[in-house]
C-alpha cells in the first residue's frame, strides 16, 4: 500500500480573497451591465420625448378641411429639433390608402399595425444609416371622400449618430466609474483581510516562541468572536493535555517512592542469603524477600490500578447501568481465598438484590474489591466480612463491613488521601492506596464515601445517589 499524503493545507487569507474579491467583480459587472442596460434605456426614452413632440406639433397642423390633405410644416419647430438632437430630422405624412403621401416618402412604415392616437417607436436603416422613427396614426377629421374609416400616418424620423455616441460617452463614462469601484472596492477587500487576519499572525508568533513546557492558556482578547471558540477548545485541549501529564508525573514519582524501598531491601536481603552458608538463615531470608515481594507487587497492582482509575476520568467512560449483586458475588469469589488463609466468613447481604447503578464496570468493581481487601488485611484471624446492598429513598448503598478494629476519627476525615495508612494499619505490609482509588472511583460516580466504626468493626459505604424523578440518570 502505498502511504497516503496528507492533506495540503490552504491559506485562509487566499481562500478569502479568492472567493470576496471575485465575488466582488462578479456583482460589480452584473450591476455594470444591468446599470449600462438602464442608462441606454433613458437616454432612448429621452431623445424619444423629442420624436412625439414633433410628432405632435405636425399631427395639429394636419387638415382635411378643404377635401384633401394639407399640412402647414412648423419648419422652425424642426429646425429647433435638430439642433437639439444634432441630428438630421425627417418627416412622412400620408394617408393609410397611401393616395396621398407628403415628405421623405421612403421613410419606412412599421411592421405592426397602428393603435389611433398611440405613438411607435422602431429603428430602421433609411439612406444608408439608422434611424430612430416614431409614427403615430388618427381619422381623419373630417373624413375624405369615399374614406369614412380613413386615417393619417404621421411620421417623424432621426439620425441615430449623435443619440449613439451619447450613448457611448455616458455607458464609457460609466464603465470608468465602476473599474474604479471595482479597484478600489478590491484594495479595500485585501486590505481588510490582511488587517482581520493580523491578531492570528500575531497569536501564531506568540505561540512559536513559547517554551515546551508552557501549557498555561492562551489569552488572546483582542481575536475576533467569531475565533475566541477555537481559542476555547484549544486551552481545553491543553488543559487535558496539562492534567494528563501531570497524572503521568506523579504515577512515575509515586512508582519510584513506592518501589525503590521494597527493591533496595530485596537486594539487601539477597545478598544476605547468598553469604550466609546456614541453610536456615537462608530461608529465613527468603521468606523476607518473599513478603517483600508480596509488598511489591501488591503496590504495584495498586498503583496501576490508580493510574487506570484517572485515565478513565479524564476520557470521561460513558456509565451504563451495573447490576450490584452479580458484581459483589463476583468479587466475593475472587477474594474468598485470601478470607480461607485467615479462616474468616466473606459473605453478602441485602433485600435489595435487583440494585443498579449508572458506572462503569470495572471501576466499580475495582472500589469494591480494594475495600474488600482492606477489610481482610485489618480483620483479625476468624473474623467476619460482610459485604451489603441496601436502597433509601434518595441512594443505594453498597457497603463492607468488617469486625476488625476500627478507624479512629483523625483516620477517618483523612480517608482517600494517597500513601496514608491508619493507626490501625501500622505494620501491615499496604501502601496506603487502596481508600485513595475507591474515593477517585466515586468522583466519577457522582458518589460519597462513608466510613464508621460499628463497635467491633468497621463499616465502609460507597453511597451512589439516585436521579431526581423525570430526569436522565
Amino acid at each position: 500500500m502505498h502511504p497516503t499524503k496528507p492533506a495540503r493545507a490552504h491559506s485562509l487569507r487566499a481562500l478569502l480573497l479568492w472567493i470576496l474579491i471575485p465575488a466582488q467583480v462578479a456583482v460589480l459587472s452584473l450591476a455594470l451591465w444591468y446599470s449600462s442596460h438602464q442608462l441606454h434605456t433613458q437616454i432612448d426614452l429621452a431623445y424619444d420625448r423629442s420624436l412625439v413632440g414633433a410628432l405632435r406639433a405636425i399631427n395639429h397642423n394636419i387638415s382635411t378641411d378643404s377635401g384633401g390633405l394639407s399640412v402647414e410644416l412648423p419648419y422652425l419647430m424642426l429646425e429647433f429639433f435638430e439642433l437639439t438632437a444634432d441630428n438630421t430630422v425627417y418627416y412622412r405624412i400620408l394617408t393609410e390608402d397611401l393616395l396621398a403621401d407628403i415628405g421623405n416618402q421612403q421613410l419606412p412604415l412599421p411592421d405592426e399595425a397602428l393603435v389611433s392616437g398611440v405613438p411607435v417607436f422602431y429603428d430602421r436603416s433609411y439612406l444608408g444609416t439608422s434611424v430612430r422613427i416614431a409614427a403615430m396614426a388618427r381619422p381623419m377629421n373630417p373624413p375624405l371622400a369615399g374614406q369614412p374609416d380613413g386615417r393619417v400616418i404621421v411620421m417623424v424620423g432621426e439620425d441615430r449618430t449623435g443619440r449613439d455616441a451619447v450613448i457611448r460617452d455616458s455607458m464609457l463614462r460609466s464603465v470608468v466609474r465602476d473599474v474604479v469601484e471595482v479597484l478600489v472596492s478590491s484594495a479595500l477587500i485585501f486590505f481588510g483581510v490582511l488587517i482581520g487576519l493580523r491578531p492570528l499572525t500575531r497569536l501564531y508568533r506568540k505561540l512559536k516562541t513559547r517554551r515546551s513546557d508552557d501549557l498555561s492558556p492562551i489569552l488572546a482578547p483582542e481575536l475576533p468572536r467569531e475565533v475566541q471558540p477555537l481559542v476555547n477548545a484549544v486551552n481545553q485541549h491543553v488543559a487535558r493535555h496539562a492534567r494528563q501529564a501531570r497524572r503521568q508525573r506523579q504515577f512515575l514519582d509515586d512508582a519510584s517512592h513506592q518501589l525503590r524501598t521494597p527493591l533496595a531491601v530485596l537486594n539487601t536481603q539477597l545478598d544476605y542469603a547468598l553469604r550466609e552458608p546456614d541453610p536456615a538463615e537462608a530461608r529465613t531470608a527468603l521468606l523476607a524477600m518473599r513478603r517483600g515481594l508480596d509488598q511489591a507487587q501488591r503496590t504495584a497492582a495498586q498503583l496501576l490500578a490508580l493510574a487506570r482509575a484517572q485515565e478513565s476520568e479524564a476520557q470521561a467512560e460513558p456509565h451504563r447501568a451495573v447490576a450490584l449483586t452479580p458484581l459483589a458475588q463476583d468479587v466475593i469469589r475472587q477474594m474468598y481465598g485470601l478470607a480461607r488463609q485467615k479462616h474468616q466468613i466473606l459473605a453478602l447481604e441485602g433485600t435489595e438484590l435487583d440494585a443498579q447503578v449508572k458506572g462503569a464496570d470495572w471501576l466499580l468493581r475495582e472500589a469494591l474489591q480494594n475495600l474488600t481487601d482492606n477489610a481482610i488485611q485489618y480483620t483479625p484471624v476468624g473474623g467476619t466480612i460482610t459485604l451489603g446492598i441496601q436502597r433509601t429513598a434518595d441512594a443505594v448503598i453498597l457497603a463492607v463491613q468488617d469486625t476488625g478494629p476500627g478507624m479512629s476519627e483523625a483516620d477517618i476525615r483523612k480517608a482517600g488521601r494517597r500513601f496514608r495508612r491508619g493507626q490501625a494499619g501500622k505494620g501491615s505490609h499496604g501502601a496506603g492506596l487502596g481508600l485513595a482509588i475507591v474515593h477517585t472511583i466515586l468522583l466519577q460516580h457522582r458518589g460519597q464515601l462513608r466510613i464508621r466504626n460499628t463497635h467491633p468493626g468497621c463499616e465502609v459505604a460507597l453511597v451512589f445517589p439516585l436521579p431526581e424523578p423525570g430526569t436522565d440518570a
